[in-house]
């Protein structure tokens, strides 16, 4: 292209956006220097603000070809790429180290014999439950509640009124509650 020095920023980036090296090598004696004093001048080190200049222009060459004249000029663009990049920088400096005690990140502890074999025997009791609701009520909370679906699309499912879903629904926990008892229906049901 020759001397790209008359270039202004706008032609520059149109040319970067095409893979031009030497516009991107005017661009870059321009704009190196301006960016790592704008980073500085907004309190970040002179290691931090080299390191954000070099990734601000590896983004500038990278995505030249975004660079929309129409909304904004050339240096607003670049400007904006290097405060984003500093408020990247703080973000990932700030964000605290996970905790590896968190209980969060702790397995859950293995059920003892006594609570498997009580899961085992609700299990039991709740299959027994299930079994002696009519086959109009099984079917509906089998939808809902091992299949997962919504009471309207039980309805639709079914050929059913959604009143009449929710009612046999209602229903079956009714006779859930009564065979398995109060303490033992709630745990596992909820209307």
């Amino acid at each position: 292209m020759g001397d790209l020095s008359n270039q202004n920023d706008t032609q520059l980036l149109a040319a970067v956006a095409r893979g031009d090296k030497s516009a991107f090598a005017e661009l870059f004696g321009r704009y190196a220097v301006r960016v790592k004093a704008f980073i500085m001048r907004a309190g970040t080190s002179q290691e931090d603000a080299d390191e954000i200049a070099q990734e601000v222009l590896v983004t500038v060459w990278r995505k030249a070809h975004q660079f929309d004249p129409a909304k904004a000029a050339a240096s607003t663009w670049i400007f904006a790429i290097a405060r984003n990049r500093r408020i990247d920088l703080i973000r990932r400096r700030t964000r605290p180290e996970p905790d590896p005690e968190d209980p969060l990140f702790q397995p859950d502890p293995e059920p003892t014999g006594a609570e498997v074999l009580t899961a085992q025997q609700v299990a039991t009791r709740v299959r027994a439950g299930m079994e002696r609701l009519t086959s109009d009520q099984r079917e509906v909370l089998k939808a809902a509640f091992y299949d997962g679906l919504s009471h309207g699309e039980i309805a639709a499912l079914f050929d059913l009124p959604l009143g009449t879903v929710k009612s046999r629904i209602r229903l079956a926990f009714r006779h859930l509650r009564a065979e398995l008892g109060e303490d033992m229906a709630d745990a596992f049901l909820d209307d």
